[in-house]
């Protein structure tokens, strides 16, 4: 785009080595309680460095938990977690380097302009001089936001939130994005402009594991998985998983069927909502 440089991963794509040829995230027979209640059940998936891997499925499934495990905000009861072959309850700090989480609910100022919130994250990481700079016009250019960056956070559109917070997220330029459900309940202009980031942070290698609502979200991912009452029931890709099907719906809801007699009714969304 012009105007600004497109925002690069250092280390993928062209990385050396065999630490290269892993996947960038392993979840390993992880599990999480609640008390008595189970969120997430021995679930194991792979990652792989600059792919967009998706988790869907039913509501109270277990996908945010799952998340905040990976992003280091939960500790996994069983299993093991490791993210560019650090394991995220060993070696937290270093592993909170490499990621940048995105919550369903993310922490703007909303008496702050876009400006001032994206100054204070950067004074939470600690980049300052020319370098400060340099990220700003990036990051903000890259989302689309310089010419609102006097504009109170409180006054932004759902869709120039989650985009605000997504340069908040990318300012100490991470190397994985987790991103939980973050266009929910967001226009479908705003989804389509969001994910078109996403895809540009994927193409310059970025890592992204992302939980959505939205099936036409699910179709660009490279992978799926697919969980229900906290178990991971398939992981492949969206055309491996509707190869027998209409479409991705139809056939995540057969799956569902198939491992949960009682539930057949879960609401997932195809994109036409707003």
């Amino acid at each position: 785009m012009p105007g600004y440089a497109e925002p690069a991963v250092s280390g993928v794509p062209g990385a050396e080595g065999e630490k290269a040829k892993e996947p960038f995230v392993r979840i390993e027979g992880v599990s999480c309680r609640f008390g008595a209640t189970e969120a997430v059940r021995d679930v194991s998936l792979a990652v792989e460095r600059g792919a967009i891997f998706g988790l869907v499925g039913s509501d109270g499934a277990g996908k945010s938990t799952l998340l905040r495990m990976a992003a280091t905000m939960l500790k996994p009861a069983t299993g093991r977690i490791t993210i560019d072959g650090l394991d995220v309850v060993a070696d937290r700090a270093a592993v909170k380097d490499r990621i940048g989480y995105m919550p369903q609910r993310f922490g703007l100022y909303q008496d702050l302009t876009v400006e001032e919130n994206i100054d204070f994250f950067m004074n939470i990481f600690g980049i300052r001089g020319t370098e400060r700079k340099a990220r700003k016009a990036l990051y903000l250019g890259f989302s689309n936001l310089l010419p609102f960056t006097d504009r109170p956070a409180g006054k932004l559109s759902g869709g120039m939130k989650q985009k605000l917070g997504l340069a908040c997220v990318l300012v100490h330029e991470p190397k994985l994005l987790i991103l939980d459900e973050p266009t929910n309940g967001v226009d479908p202009v705003s989804r389509q402009e969001f994910w078109e980031i996403l895809g540009r942070m994927r193409k310059n290698g970025m890592t992204i594991l992302v939980s959505t609502a939205y099936l036409d979200e699910g179709e660009r991912c490279d992978r799926l998985g697919l969980m229900h009452r906290a178990e991971l029931l398939a992981t492949a890709t969206p055309a491996e998983i509707r190869s027998r099907f209409a479409n991705l719906e139809e056939a995540i809801i057969e799956r569902i069927r198939e491992a949960d007699a009682d539930l057949a009714q879960d609401a997932f969304k195809t994109g036409q909502e707003g």
